[in-house]
Formats: structure tokens, C-alpha cells, sequence
């Protein structure tokens, strides 16, 4: 299978002598929804911003769907679609002539623009404010504005960088349907995002980049399951800790709420055996937090 984006030995040395990407290689594969995660100033921005041509490599190669961005970046661009972390449209035109001007830029005629434009405005459910000033949105709405903008060429790539910012909780939600429907339909997504919930949610591959340096990359279950460890949160009337000596097992500060922390040679469902045996009740149970989130926290 061809690859929507390889990246091999990717190095980026700013003026200042920071070194932001220290040889990273990262390969996409054509449908894959792939979450590039990593704290501020790991390496994520830089990446994307050689990707779409507005940062400049050190050295490495960087192909998009078999294409060196080095020779032939106009022809690239033609495939990518770009979602920036910041707002950069003119907040004083119609949502309307923002996406019309994009399909231009990549050649659409104007009746084939408008035509385009109503279509992606309808399913981000934005077609009824298409007439407003884009400065009147929310900020959710404004987002989904800068998603549509990005799709209107019909690109085979779909480049997210924390797309949810600022997105209230629905709005959220109907994104991530929007999103998830689009990768079904074959649009590669590489999204970069501080919600790990998002990622693990979304993503069918992942990959975690530390200062400069990709530490860990794969399918999501097989990265997910080198976890050490993962703590859970239950709720229990009758519940003694002193009972299962096997597992790490604490008191929280909420009414009859504890914690056990189940090591990789454990299982939630041998806990919950042993538990049960012990005529242990309980009224609830769920993970302390998300497992992208536990793995990332013992990664970086």
C-alpha cells in the first residue's frame, strides 16, 4: 500500500541553534487517522510545518502520496488539506466567499466553487450561516469554518492540528463524527491534538514525539498494551483493602470511592473475580484516566 506521507530522517535546526526534530522517521499509510502526539515544543508544530511547506527542513525527505514535497510541492499541496491550530482568515468576510476564495486558489471554477462550498457547508452544518460575517461565529463554528476551507479541493489528506480548541463539548462530538465518517471514506487524517480522549478515540494509529524524537509508533491496541500499568476508580459499600494483598489498593477522599492500580501481569478481570469471591459489591467502576493518556503520562 502507498504511503499518504513518509517522512524518513527529518531534521529541522532553527537559527537560534534549537534543534526541533532530531532525525524523525514517521510513515502514513493511505486511510490511516494517525494522532501525532507530544507536549509543547516536542516537535509536532515543526512537523507540520514542513509538511505544508511553511517551515523549511534541515535535511531528510519528506514524501506526500510518493511525491518529494523538495521538487514538486505545488503538485503536493493539490492532495493536502490543512487545518493550522490558529484562526488565519479574514474575520470581515462572509463564511461563504472564505471557502469560494480557497477552491479557487486550487482551480475550481467559480460555479464549481460554489457548488463545492455548499456541499461541505451543508455537512458541517454550516450552510444556514453562510451568509454571515465569519467575526459573528462562535468559536466552535469558526473551527468547523476552517474545516470546510480545508476540504473544499476534495484532498486526499487532512492535516488537524488541535482542531477542538476552544470547542464546546457538543460541537466537539459532532466533529469527531464528521471526522470519523470522512476517514471512512478513504481521507487519510494525521491530527494532532492535547486531548488524548480524542486520539484514542479517533485514531487507528499513533505516535508520540519527544523533544525532537519519535519514542514510540505502531497500531493503537499494540501501542496501548505496553502499559505498565493502569489504575481504576470504584465505587464500594463493603469494600476492605486489606483483603486482596495481590493489588496496589488505596482509599480516595470521595465517599466509599477507591483505587487499584493493575499491573501488566494482572487483569481487571481476575481483580473482579477475586473481588467477587470476597463478596466484594460493586456499585461502579471505570479507568482513573483514558489509556493514551496513562501511557503518555509514563512516556514523556
Amino acid at each position: 500500500m502507498m504511503s499518504s506521507i513518509k517522512i524518513q530522517n527529518l531534521k529541522k535546526q532553527y537559527p537560534n541553534q534549537v534543534q526541533a526534530l532530531k532525525g524523525i522517521d514517521l510513515e502514513i499509510q493511505k486511510g490511516d487517522f494517525h494522532a501525532l502526539l507530544g507536549s509543547n515544543g516536542a516537535g509536532k508544530t515543526t512537523t507540520i510545518g514542513i509538511l505544508t511547506d511553511l517551515v523549511k527542513k534541515t535535511s531528510g525527505k519528506v514524501e506526500i502520496a510518493g511525491i518529494d514535497i523538495e521538487k514538486n510541492f505545488n503538485q503536493a499541496k493539490k492532495l493536502i488539506g490543512v487545518v493550522p491550530q490558529e484562526m488565519n482568515f479574514n474575520i470581515f468576510e462572509k463564511v461563504e466567499d472564505i471557502v469560494v476564495q480557497q477552491a479557487g486558489f486550487y482551480g475550481l471554477s467559480k460555479d464549481k466553487a460554489i457548488e463545492k462550498t455548499h456541499e461541505i457547508l451543508k455537512s458541517l452544518s454550516l450552510f444556514d450561516k453562510k451568509d454571515q460575517i465569519s467575526k459573528t461565529l462562535s468559536g466552535g463554528m469558526k473551527r468547523r469554518l476552517m474545516i470546510a476551507r480545508s476540504l473544499v479541493h476534495d484532498p486526499q489528506i487532512l492535516i488537524l492540528d488541535e482542531p477542538t480548541v476552544g470547542v464546546d463539548v457538543k460541537l466537539r462530538y459532532d466533529t469527531y463524527d464528521f471526522l470519523s465518517k470522512l476517514n471512512k471514506k478513504g481521507v487519510t487524517i494525521l491530527l494532532t491534538t492535547h486531548y488524548l480522549e480524542e486520539a484514542e478515540l479517533l485514531c487507528n494509529k499513533i505516535s508520540i514525539i519527544k523533544e525532537g524524537e519519535i519514542i514510540i509508533s505502531g497500531e493503537k491496541e499494540k501501542v496501548l498494551h505496553d502499559l505498565s500499568t493502569q489504575i481504576y476508580l470504584f465505587e464500594s459499600k463493603n469494600f476492605k483493602t486489606q483483603s486482596l494483598k495481590n493489588y496496589k489498593l488505596s482509599k480516595t477522599e470521595n465517599k466509599n470511592e477507591f483505587q487499584v492500580q493493575i499491573n501488566k501481569n494482572q487483569s481487571l478481570n481476575q481483580f473482579l473475580k477475586e473481588s467477587l469471591e470476597e463478596n466484594f459489591i460493586f456499585e461502579s467502576i471505570k479507568p482513573k484516566t483514558n489509556r493514551l493518556e496513562q501511557l503518555y503520562l509514563e512516556l514523556t
